[in-house]
């Protein structure tokens, strides 16, 4: 029964499946801040019912903790797109909105809303107990449609016409793979995981040996903030930081997406209006996103973006520059080494000093996000330096905590 058990309101699913399932390992008793132990109850089994064969479970003191357990290696496909093709109707809902297609089932034939209404009744006066919908309801599942772009609206005068949009058919010389492609690496891959299932059955080509699924459960945030992107407005996003657990709303205008290549995690690169700045925000922070006017220097905050881009390493944007370098000795027969450098030097230089040793140099706005790149070339490393000081004892420092956590004698600095 994957397809069982029906979502409503995605952003309540989405909060369930992040804090219990992929970050929190939370046990039933943590669940007292959301509400109460039956409705966790009521949610595991909505969770359980699209992902069941990908959940696993262990006992600790404080009680049976859920967790999500996926081999990317096992399978092509990114099972949390199941939640995507589960939604709620009443039979209300699903009842009219057949008789609304089969009304406009030509491309053809345009309606106004009055002849929509006359079909209608027509249409359910063959039944012995017909539902009933007044105009307002058939009203908003009309204007629902041609905001999602299934039917289109032409004025006449002061009457509006509805018409169905053209039909988009899935198919051909490698649409399948290109779809199944689309949907497991780019951002909004659910829109190619739809897509995928129309072209109908066919064999899967790809496996990924690190792929990152929890980006999936962001899908309807990030496609808000395309939208908004592609029309250069500016946005109210809601976020909630998990270790406050507040709610934060802040007027920004979207200027580009960052992923992660480390841990896959995505964030929004955003000029804060109160502030003035240029700041990140966690895609799976965010709670909501609200349209608002278009901002007519948006082609301006993206190119301070675009400069700035110039010193981030990752995602920081606060402060000044700080100037980081390193040397590293290799052999002669690790050339290896001197490419890798060039390859993941990302807004860094690097400068072959002799045969056997290369620095790089880089001018950063936190010297921090080095740290991990930094740490790979540990025993290697034959000079570092790093403008703030402070930053620089911290690195040495955590390299000495660690020579004495495994009983090795700390390096001469």
């Amino acid at each position: 029964m994957a397809w069982g058990e029906l979502i409503k309101n995605f952003e309540t699913i989405r909060g369930y499946v992040r804090d219990f399932y992929v970050y929190g390992f939370k046990s039933r008793g943590d669940f007292g801040v959301r509400g109460s132990a039956r409705l966790y109850d009521d949610e595991r089994r909505r969770i359980e019912s699209w992902l069941g064969e990908h959940i696993g479970s262990r006992q600790t003191p404080e009680g049976k903790n859920v967790f999500l357990s996926i081999d990317s290696r096992s399978g092509g496909h990114n099972p949390l797109f199941r939640a995507w093709g589960a939604r709620s109707f009443t039979d209300g809902d699903i009842t009219l909105h057949f008789i609304i297609f089969d009304i406009l089932w030509d491309e053809d034939t345009t309606l106004s809303f009055s002849e929509i209404t006359e079909r209608i009744d027509e249409y359910i006066a063959e039944f012995p107990e017909p539902m009933m919908w007044d105009a307002s309801t058939v009203r908003k599942k009309l204007a629902e449609y041609v905001r999602d772009g299934l039917l289109l609206t032409e004025r006449r005068g002061r009457e509006v016409f509805y018409r169905r949009a053209p039909s988009c058919r899935a198919g051909g010389d490698g649409f399948s793979d290109a779809a199944d492609f689309f949907s497991e690496v780019a951002p909004c891959g659910v829109i190619g995981s739809f897509l995928e299932k129309n072209g109908g059955e066919h064999e899967n080509i790809f496996t990924f040996k690190h792929h990152y699924y929890t980006s999936a459960l962001d899908s309807e945030i990030l496609c808000s903030i395309f939208d908004a992107m592609g029309e250069r407005r500016y946005v109210k996003i809601t976020s909630r930081p998990p270790r406050s657990g507040k709610n934060y709303v802040d007027t920004v205008t979207p200027l580009r997406i960052f992923i992660s290549v480390s841990n896959g995690r995505q964030y929004l690169m955003a000029y804060e209006h109160t502030k003035r700045r240029v700041f990140p925000y966690r895609l799976d922070n965010i709670v909501s996103v609200e349209k608002g006017e278009v901002d007519e220097r948006f082609d301006e905050r993206r190119e301070i973006l675009q400069r700035m881009m110039c010193h981030m390493w990752g995602v920081s944007t606060a402060g000044g520059c700080e100037k980081v370098s390193f040397t590293v000795s290799f052999e002669p027969d690790e050339e290896y080494i001197f490419r890798r450098l060039l390859r993941e030097r990302r807004c860094g230089t690097v400068t072959r000093v002799d045969e056997s040793h290369a620095r790089f140099e880089a001018e950063v706005y936190d010297a921090r996000e080095l740290f991990p790149f930094i740490r790979t070339f540990i025993c290697r490393i034959t000079e570092l330096s790093i403008s703030d000081k402070s930053k620089e004892t911290q690195f040495l420092r955590d390299i000495g905590e660690m020579c004495r956590i495994y009983g090795v004698e700390e390096a001469e600095k």
